[in-house]
């Protein structure tokens, strides 16, 4: 695989690192084009690079660096945390690229820990309500999917679960998907190892874990459909 991605820089997670001490947009634009050569260009290489992988494999994902890298810079208007920079990158793959667009592959770089993530993140709530009623009126084929997603290593996260079932879905008490109904998101997630972000050959583990997840991602576009 020849692309333009070659790895990032064994130093990249530490500007995060350091942005996390100096929330100055002095700081920042001082270290700016550090941020651009170790952080920024290798993020969208790599996008377009497994964008490129994923159409070779026919895995219906795309995205481009444009549309798919998230801003480092955050929204604080409605925040009590007023810090103006991420201190990590993301950047994701859908149906369309485009970020809003349900069912998604998201890659996540972070000195504290980089993972790849896939499913229905933060889904309105028409969607969710859908994704909820196949899981509540088809326990056999959720749990058909989870075995499946566990065959390769991957969980549901429990993150944001309600502590009760949402209202009108008492026909999943007690049963084997009750925890499931009480999902916020329809998301898994498998770790980057620090050795894998320094090699190209990180665009063919993303594009295998792209894979490994069509199922949730089939079963997530049919309840929406």
């Amino acid at each position: 695989m020849n692309g333009e991605f070659q790895g990032f820089a064994p130093h990249a997670e530490a500007f995060f690192t350091e942005l996390a001490a100096n929330q100055d947009r002095i700081w920042f634009n001082d270290n700016k084009a550090r941020y651009e050569r170790e952080v920024k260009a290798p993020m969208e290489a790599l996008i377009e690079d497994v964008a490129a992988e994923l159409a070779r494999r026919a895995i219906p994902l795309t995205g481009d660096a444009k549309r798919g890298l998230f801003r480092i810079h955050r929204d604080v208007r409605f925040s009590k945390n007023k810090a103006p920079y991420k201190t990590h990158a993301g950047a994701v793959l859908t149906r369309d690229g485009r970020k809003g667009t349900p069912g998604l592959l998201y890659i996540h770089l972070d000195p504290t820990g980089s993972f790849l993530a896939a499913g229905f993140y933060h889904a309105d709530p028409s969607q969710l309500s859908r994704l909820r009623d196949a899981i509540a009126y088809g326990a056999k084929e959720f749990l058909a999917l989870e075995a499946r997603l566990a065959d390769k290593g991957l969980e549901f996260s429990r993150e944001e679960s309600l502590t009760r079932l949402p209202r009108g879905y008492d026909i999943a008490a007690g049963t084997p998907v009750e925890w499931a109904v009480k999902l916020r998101n329809l998301v898994v997630h498998r770790p980057i190892a620090d050795a894998a972000l320094r090699s190209p050959a990180l665009v063919g583990d993303i594009a295998d874990f792209a894979a490994d997840i069509m199922p949730l991602l089939d079963y997530g576009w049919d309840a929406l459909s």
